[in-house]
């Protein structure tokens, strides 16, 4: 299979933008159309072993700017304090209509215009880890300089691997803190019940094997079934039943409220970060 998107530029490889990466090599965009950037020659040796086109910043101080020669979308994957700084650095090689994608919390669109020549579109995407295996979420939000064709443009290079939604960019935070964030909230989850696993005498291996094994089947379920999540508990929840009294013990944790507070306290670290 080969996706067919103009030529790629990513600025700086991450946790974030590397997922990404590997998203779009495992959907069948060509290396050759992605230009890669790293910090280190260590990073970009590595990159050059999957048939990619990478530099380090450190061996050629050029790196940057030559990517995005000749590219059509750009995307940023350095840290959100260093986004404005790298926009500088590129701003008078980046095509005329290219589309400059970030993936940094916290660093608006508004901030990013101000430091692109006109006609530079700006498009803000906060995708999660999971888009390296082809299930992410990521949420889209257009800048003012964002016209419907570069929204798509951008859109499709997270959409070969996994869900997009196209939201006000007053929303994306509250996105970021749901399905950014919510794959740590998962681990988390799993990692608990895996130690209680463990304090019931089973061993690491066999807790392992329970707790992911039923963490797979239950989201699979949920994901074919078409059912709701309170039907399919209802379903396991015999009355008067050993489930039941389980479910009791988590419900009585307030489980929806302690969600949102996790998530209103990402969203305000994203604000803070806003105002770096």
């Amino acid at each position: 299979m080969t996706i067919a998107l103009p030529r790629v530029a990513m600025l700086g490889v991450g946790s974030m933008s590397g997922a990404v990466l590997q998203g779009l090599l495992a959907a069948g965009v060509s290396p050759d159309s992605v230009a890669v950037t790293t910090r280190s020659e260590a990073s970009a040796s590595a990159h050059r072993f999957t048939g990619l086109h990478a530099v380090a910043s450190e061996v050629d101080p050029d790196a940057n700017r030559a990517a995005v020669r000749g590219a059509g979308v750009v995307v940023l994957g350095v840290k959100p304090f260093g986004v404005v700084d790298l926009l500088d650095e590129v701003a008078a090689d980046l095509e005329p209509d290219a589309v400059v994608v970030s993936v940094a919390v916290g660093v608006t669109t508004a901030s990013m215009e101000a430091h692109v020549p006109a006609g530079v579109r700006v498009v803000r995407a906060l995708p999660n880890t999971p888009i390296g295996v082809g299930l992410g979420v990521t949420g889209i939000s257009a800048g003012a300089s964002a016209d419907a064709e570069a929204v798509a443009l951008a859109s499709s290079v997270f959409a070969v691997s996994g869900d997009v939604l196209d939201v006000p960019e007053a929303q994306l935070d509250a996105l970021s803190a749901v399905s950014g964030s919510g794959p740590a909230y998962v681990f988390l989850f799993v990692e608990q019940w895996q130690r209680s696993a463990e304090a019931l005498g089973f061993s690491p291996d066999q807790a392992r094997t329970m707790v992911q094994g039923t963490v797979r089947g239950a989201v699979e379920l949920l994901a074919r079934s078409g059912s709701e999540p309170a039907d399919l508990r209802r379903a396991v929840t015999s009355p008067k039943g050993t489930t039941e009294r389980a479910v009791a013990v988590l419900q009585d944790a307030d489980l929806a409220d302690v969600l949102e507070h996790a998530a209103r306290a990402a969203m305000a670290r994203a604000e803070e970060l806003s105002r770096l």
